[in-house]
């Protein structure tokens, strides 16, 4: 995948180059990244790209942080509880 398909406003890349940076800012552009990717963009693989540009030179940056955690799986669905967990046909 090319970079200006993985980051095509260059929020990723401008996080970069904050130095002063937080995690809490870092989470905000990456919201704000998300939904600039193009719906045909696969926002893992894109995660990936950025990774392997500005991540490995940079392993603890924040913005390195962020996206390790995005690629990681999210916890598994969980049950849900009251009337619509024990109802085949919730209302």
């Amino acid at each position: 995948m090319r970079l200006d398909l993985a980051d095509p406003k260059g929020l990723v890349r401008e996080s970069y180059r904050i130095e002063t940076i937080t995690d809490s800012e870092c989470r905000s552009i990456f919201v704000d990244w998300a939904l600039s990717l193009d719906a045909q963009v696969d926002p893992r693989e894109a995660m990936r790209v950025l990774l392997a540009t500005y991540g490995l030179e940079t392993p603890d940056h924040p913005m390195t942080k962020v996206l390790t955690e995005g690629l990681q799986d999210g916890p598994a669905p969980r049950r849900r509880g009251g009337r619509g967990g024990r109802t085949s046909h919730p209302v």
